[in-house]
């Protein structure tokens, strides 16, 4: 089970990779959504196409600074 530590009772190494799998999951969602919007129906407004960029952006950074805070800053 979880550490008992400073932040209480967290499985750091849960957390690490279920928020690397969030990221990972973010940014291929951003990434294939933008792929397949733009081969099925053409060129999108503005909005969608912001939206699917920072789910990109969102999900690199998730999945590079979980493992790290997770897994490195926050363990006893």
């Amino acid at each position: 089970m979880g550490r008992t530590g400073r932040y209480g009772n967290l499985d750091y190494g849960t957390m690490a990779k279920r928020g690397f799998l969030l990221g990972a999951g973010l940014f291929a969602l951003g990434a294939l959504g933008e792929l397949a919007a733009h081969t099925l129906l053409g060129p999108l407004p503005g909005w969608g196409d912001l939206l699917l960029t920072d789910m990109e952006a969102l999900g690199i950074l998730i999945a590079l600074f979980a493992p790290l805070v997770f897994g490195i800053v926050l363990p006893p």
